[in-house]
């Protein structure tokens, strides 16, 4: 009887047999185990961070809401603040205009006082008496001197003191323009929803912005700029309190004064005349020229802005250009002559500017000086009305009668602040 061949390996006994199956057994629920301990966590994981991300957009949406009810409080202070200061800068305005004035109206009787005491210098001999009547026109020049030294004083003051008040006005509307970007921003963002169209990732978008503040900051600023504000208040407040005051005690003082009128010679009427004969030609001449180059930068902005289009499509068609897949993304002759394009059309738009550039300063040139040559015209023309009203007073003081007195015509003289014009009687 023959025997089987037995087949070649190693053969294991039915001890390992029983050991791997129990191995198997044991690994398989181990690793059901942990199979079912990693579900459970990702359902408890899933479930925690639904809750954390609804209560998250939740409390982001109750803080911008605080957050935009804060801002809107400061918005409202800052607004009322600065209607406050407009008041008060027009009444500081007002009380400036009417110290201007009254500063005005002292020139008169300086002028005659003065002129007065040179008349009477020209007496010869024994006529050259120095009688009351020359230590009262002593007393009254040094008064008005007095008088307008005070008042110029007070212009002065109000006038650095509406520079405060318009710069307190300044730093009140450009924070008020801020909360009020904000509110637009905070608002936009509080109507956001995870369904909004046009939400999406961003790079980088925890980073801390340059120039950032801490809300301690944030409120710091907008109290510093209303304290600021409400003390320039103050101070214009007891300025024009002061002014008031100094107008109607300097009044009081100036109202025995005679008033009459004393200018230059008569041949320096000839030559005013000429001056302001000179000086309009030149300001029609310049303003000729002005209207000239107001055309030319209505003609280069024109310019520049055409050039804005054909710039945008040669940036377009760049940038489509890059989507190009593969291989075909060719830096071919259109590439090139894209970029030359656009290099030309920069150059053009940089030579534009330029050009518009030295148009408007040589337009801002000639206004300036135009306005010089106004204010000095304004000068001149007063002065020749000034000069005919000296001839007057003089042809007034040299006679023997006062039957045949003429009145005097009313003369214009525009006050520092150049807001409305005065009208001096002479007297």
């Amino acid at each position: 009887m023959s025997t089987l061949p037995a087949k070649p390996g190693l053969r294991h006994t039915v001890s390992e047999w029983h050991s791997n199956n129990h191995q198997l057994s044991a690994i398989a629920q181990h690793e059901r185990h942990i199979s079912n301990a990693v579900r459970q966590e990702g359902r408890s994981l899933r479930n925690e961070s639904n809750c954390k991300t609804t209560w998250d957009e939740s409390n982001t949406s109750r803080r911008l809401s605080d957050r935009i009810w804060d801002v809107a409080r400061w918005k409202e202070a800052l607004e009322g603040c600065a209607q406050k200061v407009d008041e008060e800068m027009e009444a500081l305005t007002l009380a400036k205009e009417q110290t201007e004035q009254a500063l005005a109206a002292t020139v008169i009787p300086l002028e005659v006082s003065t002129e007065c005491l040179t008349l009477r210098e020209g007496r010869c001999g024994n006529e050259l008496v120095a009688d009351p009547v020359d230590e009262q026109l002593k007393k009254e020049v040094e008064l008005i001197e007095n008088v307008q030294q005070i008042l110029q004083q007070h212009i002065d003051k109000a006038f650095e003191q509406l520079c405060v008040l318009q710069e307190a006005r300044h730093q009140l509307t450009a924070d008020l323009q801020n909360k009020m970007d904000a509110l637009d921003v905070d608002m936009s963002c509080l109507s956001l929803t995870i369904k909004s169209p046009h939400i999406s990732l961003k790079t980088n978008p925890t980073r801390i912005p340059p120039g950032s503040s801490t809300p301690q900051e944030w409120v710091q600023f907008s109290q510093y700029n209303v304290a600021r504000a409400q003390e320039a208040m103050q101070v214009s407040q007891q300025m024009r309190e002061d002014m008031s005051l100094s107008r109607a005690q300097l009044q009081n003082d100036l109202e025995t004064q005679q008033r009459a009128t004393e200018f230059a010679l008569r041949k320096r009427h000839h030559h005013e005349e000429q001056a302001c004969d000179e000086l309009e030609w030149q300001i029609r001449n310049t303003e000729d020229e002005m209207a000239e180059m107001e055309a030319d930068i209505h003609g280069l902005d024109a310019d520049l802005q055409a050039k804005t289009a054909p710039l945008k499509l040669a940036h377009t068609r760049l940038e489509n250009r890059t989507n190009r897949p593969g291989m075909d993304l060719c830096r071919d002759e259109v590439q090139h002559g894209l970029v030359d394009e656009v290099h030309q059309l920069e150059d053009t738009v940089m030579a534009l500017k330029q050009k518009l550039s030295e148009a408007q300063h040589s337009l801002q040139k000639m206004k300036l000086h135009h306005g010089h040559m106004l204010k000095d015209l304004s000068r001149k023309q007063e002065a020749l009305s000034l000069e005919q009203r000296s001839m007057n007073t003089r042809t007034r003081l040299s006679s023997t009668s006062g039957a045949d007195k003429t009145p005097v015509p009313l003369v214009p003289l525009t006050n520092s602040s150049g807001r409305s014009n005065l009208q001096l009687l002479a007297q």
